[in-house]
């Protein structure tokens, strides 16, 4: 998950005519099948599967890279063996960044190795590294507070603690391009988490065009606390660091879509998906393998129980979420006018604890909307899993929104996510199975009634004519 999944949900065009407001009741007309889905995924053991394999024989699977193409491949033709049909791997051109060999030393006023991740889209040091005294900052406030005077020819450190993800990421984004215009070398930023045991995060980072561009690596809460209590007791603080990371051209990359077809309104859409990518450590288990496999299992259980929606229901792994959003851009314009026909979209990027519900945006009477969405949620209540809330969306989507198409995003507890996200630990253990069931339930659900049910969030065009 990006930081740009946390600030999407926007929505002042003009309206799209809605459903009518004496729909039939959602939860009583469903209420069946909405059972027989659950009681399928509670049962569920090849989500869990399919995970496991794409987790621990693939991996990690950064925009670029070989393991990325890998496991596309196997997602297309999984999509296929779970009966999804017109699968398809549209091209994408994406970045292509690599990380290389890095490392960090304490040098001063003790000698330690310090633990770090270089920031995505970071450029390199020079050959010999950088080594130079360190100084810590607590806000964007502080830096300016400091000027040139205090920063130039130095490291910055951002030992900010964690805040959420939203505000905290903020000096992981934007903190490397605000140190260099004070003249900083290098930038540290006290990796954004709640909890760290010598894990550092790593994340992209956002160089403003205006200022130069400086090496910038995350390190651990622990070790960005011990530089703090050191610059704290008065001592100088000095470091060497050294990174290889360097752009490569853009390379070739995909979407990967299957479908379950429309039984009478095959040419109305409702999309379905997670990122395929993950950064280049762990094994992108809940970031997003949770979210791709839920829903592709979810499509799979519909398939198994021989439901066929009124609607077309399709599955989207969108690709290269985490450094650059070109899967999810080349996935709107693959669509072309189609998207006038696309009636709701669900993405899941927010991993697969334990689900509480979805968030929803759409255009128009958002009353009427929320309403019509909770009314299907009455049907999770049975799996602690009927909240639904204002506020759907996420980094792939955004572009089907912007054209005025409802999205939804599972909600979960969200208690550990920011505990593994882009870290080593973002592995399939962190996955509960009973967990990644619920979310296979909830999604389901949701999405089966979502294509089938009489009216949409989203009346299209086509429809009124």
């Amino acid at each position: 998950m990006t930081r740009r999944a946390f600030s999407i949900l926007a929505a002042a065009a003009l309206a799209s005519p809605l459903f009518s407001q004496d729909a039939p009741n959602l939860a009583g007309q469903y209420r069946d099948t909405a059972n027989k889905l659950i009681d399928a995924a509670l049962i569920d053991h090849d989500g869990l599967d399919k995970l496991s394999y794409l987790c621990d024989r693939i991996g990690n699977r950064l925009s670029g890279s070989p393991s990325l193409e890998t496991a596309i491949a196997w997602a297309a033709a999984q999509m296929k063996a779970d009966g999804l049909v017109n699968v398809v791997t549209p091209p994408v051109k994406v970045p292509h960044w690599v990380r290389g060999s890095e490392s960090a030393m304490l040098l001063e006023p003790v000698a330690k190795p310090l633990t770090m991740l270089g920031l995505g889209g970071s450029v390199a040091t020079p050959t010999k590294g950088i080594t130079a005294e360190v100084v810590p900052v607590s806000n964007f406030d502080e830096l300016e507070k400091k000027g040139r005077e205090g920063v130039q020819g130095k490291i910055v450190l951002f030992n900010v603690p964690y805040e959420g993800y939203g505000r905290t990421v903020a000096y992981r984004a934007s903190g490397p391009s605000r140190a260099a215009r004070l003249g900083a070398v290098a930038v540290l930023v006290r990796s954004v988490t709640p909890v760290s045991l010598q894990s550092p995060h790593t994340g992209a980072l956002e160089y403003n065009p205006a200022a130069p561009k400086i090496p910038a690596a995350a390190v651990t809460i622990e070790d960005a606390t011990l530089m703090q209590r050191l610059a704290d007791a008065g001592n100088t603080i000095k470091v060497h660091l050294e990174m290889e990371a360097h752009m490569l051209p853009d390379a070739d990359s995909a979407n990967v879509i299957g479908e379950i077809p429309g039984s009478e309104k095959p040419e109305e859409i409702v999309v379905m998906g997670g990122h395929i990518d993950s950064w280049d450590v762990g094994a992108g288990a809940q970031d997003d393998g949770s979210g791709i496999i839920t829903t592709l299992e979810a499509a799979h259980l519909i398939v198994k129980l021989g439901l066929h929606p009124r609607r077309t229901l399709r599955v989207v792994f969108w690709t290269n979420e985490e450094n650059g959003g070109a899967g999810g851009l080349a996935y709107r314009e693959w669509v072309g006018d189609q998207i006038l026909n696309h009636v709701a979209a669900i993405e899941m990027d927010g991993g697969a604890e334990k689900p509480s519900g979805f968030g929803i945006t759409g255009r128009g009477d958002a009353q009427t909307i929320l309403g019509k969405v909770r009314d299907i949620g009455k049907l999770l209540e049975r799996i602690d899993a009927g909240s639904i809330q204002s506020g759907g969306g996420g980094a792939d989507i955004a572009p089907l929104m912007k054209d005025g198409v409802p999205g939804l995003a599972v909600r979960t507890v969200g208690t550990h996510y920011f505990d593994w996200h882009h870290s080593q630990a973002d592995t399939a253990d962190k996955v509960k199975p009973e967990d990644l069931r619920a979310n296979i339930a909830a999604m389901a659900v949701m999405a089966f009634i979502l294509a089938d049910m009489p009216d949409t969030l989203r009346t299209p065009p086509a429809a009124t004519k």
